[in-house]
């Protein structure tokens, strides 16, 4: 696991005084969506789908600020949308760390060249760069030739400044097990401090749903690539032991959404980073009026091929402070890759998808339509007391 000391003792003090005080839901990482607008284009992407008057919007940074007070979690994701377009992203970094909350900004690392002297290395500071495999499969994932070559050099150009760099990797149904274990290699010998991996979710507007994995092919995929690297020994994930554990299908977890709260640009977004299927103007709103029994697997179609970090790392981190020594054995032993696999939770009785995405645009094209009709009346107001 390549997560910092630092940053597991705080992590980790953060989850113990939660549970000493008897809190069953708290978040463990903020996924803060400052923007939608993005310069790439990427085919299982169901992120930046919006009319321009949304994609336009940004979080101020004050907004984004106080979400990071609001919530409390003590690691904050930026992604978007490509965050880099924000122009006021250092200062939201910067202000971030002041708060000592770790933060990992997203990037598909197009601008890193030209932004990166904006930045400075901190122990609280992580470059969490997209790279979905080599140089053929990233570029065919973005729909862009060359990009896999600029991510490389951002690589490069930040490892000799002293930051830590991730990867963020997500995989398809048409991954190969070789191939990914051999771009893992790849991505170690770059010196890259962590890989983030996660299966692809199924987002209903994403322009290319061919590619997305159920659950089953997803057990499969993880434990054929993790057996070809000493169990997953050979590579540092920055991802608990147990959730990769979950991946290779040797854990029935149910997700917890309220361990990644989402906010974006409409609020903040119920139930998941994932399912926007409503929006709340505070954190107590979305912890306290959510109906979280209605979603995850085997409650809702939307979730049934979910496997996630931002739904399940958060049950794994809490299986891996229930059961410390089962965790203790995995992360020695590492993943089991061939045997039974842990039963799946059924499905027989999830509700059925509703499909909320028009409507939701619809309300904030009209609250954007109005904030400008009261703009616009309150600068006639003023020009008018002007002439007088």
């Amino acid at each position: 696991m390549a997560i910092p000391f630092l940053q597991v003792a705080r992590v980790g003090a953060y989850i113990a005084r939660k549970h000493l005080s008897g809190q069953k839901r708290y978040p463990l990482a903020l996924m803060l969506e400052p923007l939608f607008r993005c310069n790439l284009a990427c085919s299982g992407c169901g992120k930046i789908d919006y009319p321009d008057p949304i994609l336009n919007q940004r979080l101020s940074v004050q907004e984004c600020l106080e979400a990071v007070d609001e919530c409390g979690a003590p690691v904050v994701s930026i992604a978007g949308g490509e965050p880099l377009l924000h122009k006021d992203m250092p200062e939201i970094v910067r202000g971030i760390i002041a708060r000592k909350r770790f933060v990992y900004l997203c990037t598909n690392a197009l601008l890193m060249e030209k932004k990166i002297d904006q930045y400075e290395p901190s122990p609280y500071f992580v470059w969490s760069i997209h790279l979905d495999g080599d140089r053929e499969m990233h570029d065919h994932s973005v729909n862009q030739e060359g990009v896999y070559d600029r991510c490389v050099e951002a690589i490069r150009m930040a490892k000799e400044r002293g930051f830590r760099v991730n990867i963020n990797c997500t995989l398809f149904n048409d991954a190969k097990p070789d191939r990914v274990a051999k771009f893992f290699d790849s991505v170690k010998a770059m010196g890259v401090d962590g890989i983030t991996v996660s299966p692809g979710y199924a987002y209903e507007r994403a322009p290319d749903q061919q590619h997305f994995l159920h659950r089953g092919k997803t057990k499969q995929l993880f434990r054929d690539i993790l057996s070809r690297g000493n169990a997953g020994k050979n590579w540092a994930f920055s991802q608990s032991t147990m959730f990769l554990d979950f991946l290779a299908g040797n854990q029935t977890y149910k997700c917890t959404p309220w361990g990644n709260p989402a906010r974006t640009v409409f609020g903040w977004q119920r139930p998941c980073y994932l399912v926007g299927e409503g929006y709340v103007k505070t954190f107590k709103e979305l912890m306290e009026d959510t109906d979280w029994d209605a979603y995850g697997v085997g409650n809702y179609e939307k979730c049934a091929n979910c496997m996630v970090h931002s739904g399940f790392e958060a049950t794994a981190v809490a299986d891996t402070c229930a059961h410390p020594i089962k965790a203790l054995g995995v992360s020695l032993r590492g993943v089991k890759t061939d045997g039974p696999m842990a039963p799946d939770i059924p499905l027989d009785k999830q509700r059925p998808a509703e499909y909320v995405f028009s409507r939701h645009v619809e309300i904030k094209l009209a609250e954007i339509g109005n904030l400008k009709k009261a703009q616009g009346s309150r600068a006639e107001a003023v020009q008018a007391a002007q002439v007088h």
